[in-house]
């Protein structure tokens, strides 16, 4: 279901020098943005991603960051560096905004705070996550994922590989629960700004985008990418329709355009034209709903995924890649099978067409 807008911006990329880095398969520069606004790509070990974009925005009385990157010595280097090249330091961070719970985002915000006094915030939804996805309730949450996973027919073999695939990120991630939830529409009160919150679920339950209409401005996160979609899977501790949720995510992002000049995400390079980038990610998803549709009928999930497009043949795909590969066909079974267009039948689930 494709939105539509009024004479969209043509999608350009404004991020030049980073988008230059990423075809060198280098780390971008620090880079101010504009005025009191500065860009810090923060490293992401062993990840396609390579890095992430972590914003640092000055305020009357020192920073805020939108995300904080990895717990790691490499990250904590980096993003320390990045704020004295803005002209700061670590000490100077009064606030942190995490977009969501993944570790490339999360994972420093606790050592952060610890090394400056800076307030952690995070939407109640991502918020509600934390205690399975890091803390004490992790032994509960993989007895779900297997649980999960066994559904989607995935054989034996590889069952306990696929379910425990994140454990290893665990480790990138300094625990800590927000001082603050940040809920939708929220203005957040950090002067020299007009920062709001717009809740964008899709990508994890609680995932937030920051908008600034003054300086035309969106903190996208991980929501709208320039040149890749994000995942969007089911997981265990998913609840309803995650790419449902994630369509009307972008619509409302979509809408926008008039006040937003720059999107500002949380990996590869900065970008204008919200409104046509949002129309290519729903188109993009219309044709893989088709092409989940065309073979669907009789496989289990796990054998469809082996049947659809990637970006690297399926037999190369392996260990956490191959389970958010499974998640993801999940999710367009699930939109499908809400749609009245197939059905789950049996254990594993066999998907038939209605």
């Amino acid at each position: 279901m494709t939105a539509a807008y009024t004479s969209p911006q043509p999608f350009a990329v404004t991020g030049l020098v980073q988008q230059r880095a990423w075809a060198d398969r280098v780390l971008p520069p620090v880079e101010k943005v504009q005025d009191g606004l500065w860009s810090i790509p923060v490293p992401i070990p062993n990840n396609p991603l390579r890095y992430v974009l972590v914003y640092a925005l000055e305020l009357d009385d020192g920073l805020a960051l939108v995300d904080a990157g990895w717990d790691t010595e490499e990250a904590w280097g980096a993003l320390s560096a990045g704020l004295a090249v803005a002209g700061g330091s670590m000490s100077d961070v009064q606030a942190v905004l995490v977009t969501h719970i993944h570790p490339d985002h999360y994972g420093l915000a606790g050592r952060v705070r610890e090394a400056s006094g800076a307030w952690v915030g995070l939407h109640p939804d991502d918020a509600a996550l934390l205690p399975a996805r890091y803390g004490a309730g992790v032994p509960d949450l993989l007895q779900e994922m297997h649980a999960l996973l066994r559904e989607c027919g995935v054989p034996e073999r590889e069952l306990g590989v696929l379910a425990e695939a994140s454990l290893t990120l665990i480790d990138y991630v300094r625990q800590v629960l927000p001082d603050r939830l940040i809920e939708d529409g929220e203005q957040l009160a950090l002067p020299g700004w007009d920062l709001r919150a717009v809740h964008t679920p899709g990508h994890s339950p609680g995932h937030l985008c920051f908008h600034d209409p003054g300086r035309r401005v969106l903190f996208s996160g991980d929501h709208v990418l320039p040149r890749i979609t994000p995942n969007v899977g089911v997981h265990a501790q998913s609840a309803g329709d995650p790419l449902a949720e994630f369509f009307s995510s972008l619509t409302r992002v979509g809408v926008l355009e008039p006040d937003v000049d720059e999107v500002l995400p949380a990996h590869e390079y900065r970008f204008a034209g919200i409104a046509t980038r949002v129309e290519q990610l729903l188109g993009h998803h219309d044709q893989r709903l088709e092409e989940i549709m065309a073979v669907a009928p009789g496989r289990t999930t796990w054998a469809l995924t082996g049947k659809l497009t990637w970006a690297r043949p399926w037999d190369q795909v392996s260990g956490f890649m191959r389970r958010a590969a499974v998640a993801e066909t999940l999710a367009h079974l699930v939109l499908l099978e809400s749609r009245g267009r197939l059905r789950r039948t049996g254990s594993p689930w066999q998907w038939a067409a209605t």
